[in-house]
């Protein structure tokens, strides 16, 4: 596992970008480089959900995603709608797909990585397979192209541990490009931000329970 990286907050300006809106739920397509919730330090006070209440006070988080990882991100507008959407995270009762680049021409065209993972406490926020005590955490993938030394990929997490996309992938040996947790300097330099990016995210609208699909267009 490399180093620990240096880490500067400089969060991208200008406007988030709608996907969706009702009475109930909001979309929103989160940036790389911008924090899902406020962070410690004083100056990290700019996240994606202090963004969003600016526009829509009554907005809360039901889930996130890691500071440079890009893409849907859904949010309640009241009470019912979050313990509704809160649920389906936690019953698994709704999908999400992502797409990345990783280090290496991945030799076969799909697979599932079902290893278990946990904090490493030492090296917070860093996260470990750890097959004693760590959480079940499954990733299915499928390889999309492989593009002269990487390829491109997408996965299909059914759980939805912390980091998991990222460790998983650097168990198998290919590291996601531009990732300074897990990839090594050849691989964490070819690529200026981390090569994650959730396109797809399905779930039930909590009023009704129809099944509805919001996309954010992979920016790489």
């Amino acid at each position: 596992m490399p180093d620990q990286r240096p880490f500067t907050y400089d969060p991208p300006a200008g406007p988030l970008t709608i996907l969706h809106e009702d009475a109930d739920i909001l979309v929103a397509a989160k940036p790389s480089g911008l924090l899902s919730v406020p962070g410690k330090a004083a100056d990290h006070a700019d996240c994606m959900i202090s963004r969003l209440n600016g526009l829509y006070p009554e907005a809360t988080l039901v889930h996130r995603l890691d500071c440079p990882t890009s893409g849907v991100m859904v949010f309640a507008r009241n009470r019912a709608s979050h313990r509704h959407l809160g649920l389906q995270f936690e019953r698994r009762k709704l999908s999400k797909t992502y797409v990345a680049r990783v280090w290496g021409e991945v030799v076969e065209d799909e697979g599932v990585i079902d290893k278990p993972m946990r904090c490493d406490w030492p090296n917070r926020p860093r996260q470990m397979i750890d097959f004693e005590l760590g959480r079940p955490a499954l990733t299915r993938w499928k390889v999309e192209a492989r593009e002269n030394g990487v390829t491109r990929v997408r996965l299909f997490p059914e759980t939805g541990r912390s980091h998991q996309l990222r460790v998983h992938m650097a168990d198998l040996g290919h590291a996601i490009l531009g990732d300074a947790f897990y990839a090594d300097d050849a691989a964490f330099a070819a690529a200026s931000r981390l090569q994650l990016h959730a396109e797809t995210l399905t779930l039930r609208h909590p009023q009704g329970g129809a099944e509805m699909t919001f996309r954010d267009p992979c920016p790489f």
